[in-house]
This record gives structure tokens, sequence and C-alpha cells, in this order.
């Protein structure tokens, strides 16, 4: 099964050690680590591919705290994920700034995932994602869009959120579905996935594959969730 499967560590794990135990054992997917980490793993041959959390949303120097896309491309940088629930909701990053680091990551040749989606699911949901959609693609050709990849993460669905709702495979298909009439590009799935949950989406041929959080950072439960991947 053909499937792109995307680690975010996000946060995790705490030492450098952990962190190269984990990418060894990543065969095959697409791992996001935190920034410290980057420069030790693309030394690694695993079979992994490297990407990273986030980006600047300008090439300017002169920006506390940020990672520049030449930065990353000198690190074997492939792909970036591109305005993650958790930046926008927490963070306060606005469509604006996610259009504006979706269209440096092009720059930079990069392979931008972008993450949408609702935080409540209720009848306003699809206007909700398509204007998220509408906003962070806003400006970008129709060949600069075929070159992203789009993360579909239902907030409410998430483990980490308070009150979160475990979504089903049919709740799932219906925004994928919904995001795809609008832009026709391959779609994730990133609603808290794991080893026992994952073959429910990726059996569904509208699915393109998943973006991995929590489970991708325990590596007996991710090596699991990529053995059901490859049945």
């Amino acid at each position: 099964m053909n499937k792109i499967i995307v680690a975010n560590w996000k946060m995790n794990p705490s030492t450098l050690k952990e962190a190269e135990e984990l990418f060894r054992v990543s065969t095959n997917a697409i791992v996001c680590p935190p920034f410290v980490y980057l420069e030790e793993l693309s030394k690694i041959k695993s079979g992994a591919i490297l990407g990273a959390q986030d980006i600047a949303f300008s090439d300017e120097p002169g920006q506390t705290g940020e990672v520049s896309g030449e930065m990353l491309r000198q690190l074997g940088v492939k792909y970036v994920i591109i305005g993650h629930s958790e930046r926008r909701w927490r963070l306060g990053e606005s469509d604006e700034i996610v259009n504006k680091k979706l269209k440096l990551a092009l720059v930079h040749n990069f392979t931008p995932i972008v993450c949408i989606g609702e935080k409540v699911r209720d009848e306003s949901f699809r206007g909700f994602l398509k204007g998220q959609i509408d906003s962070t693609f806003d400006g970008l050709s129709g060949e600069q869009i075929k070159k992203c990849l789009i993360a579909y993460e239902p907030v409410w669905a998430i483990s980490t959120n308070p009150g979160a709702e475990p979504d089903t495979p049919e709740t799932a298909l219906e925004s994928v579905n919904f995001i795809k009439s609008i832009v026709n590009i391959k779609v994730l799935y990133g609603g808290s996935v794991d080893s026992k949950n994952v073959k429910d989406f990726i059996s569904l041929p509208e699915i393109s594959g998943v973006l991995v959080g929590g489970a991708s950072v325990s590596k007996e439960e991710f090596i699991n969730l990529l053995n059901e991947v490859s049945k």
C-alpha cells in the first residue's frame, strides 16, 4: 500500500540519542523532528526522509527564533509542515502568515504539507474549510498548488485537545472529498492516528496518507503503525 506517512515529533524526544533511535526505525516515513535534531539526523541513513515542522514567513534575517528556508535546505530537508493546527489555534498564526510561509516553502523547492481543519464539527464546517483553503492558497498558481500536500486536521478529534471526540472514517471521508472538490491534490488525514485505527483511514483510496503526532514518538507504537500500513 503506497501511502504517505508523516511523523510530526513536535517537541519530542528529550534527547538526541532517543531521536537517533527513533529516526532509524522510521523507514519510509517523512520525519519532522525538532529543529535542534535536524543536523545530526541528516547524517543517518535510515530510509526516512527529513521534514521540518515549520519555516519562517520571510527570508529577512532579522527574525528572532525563526529558521530560514535556506538553513533547512542545507540540512537536507525535503518537506515542510505549514500551518499546523497548534500554531494556528495556540499561537494565533493567521491564514495570511500561513500563506506567506507556503509561498516561501515553494520558493525553496520544499514540498509543503499544508494543514487545514475545523475547530468545531457543525453545519458550518464546509464554509470554514473553504475559507481556510481560499486564504491559505491565495495567489498561488494551479501548478504551484499541485506541488503541495494537504493534511486535514479536525481539531475537535485531536487527542491533545480538551473534549476531543474520536473521528470516524465516514466523517473523515466526507471532509476529504469536500477538500478535494476545491483543490484536487493529495490529502492526508491527521486526526489522532495510531496503530489501532490507521488502517481504517488509509484503506480509503481518497486518503493518500496520514500525519501522525503522538504515535510517532513511541518507537514500538510507530513500528506497529508502519507495519499496519505495509500490510
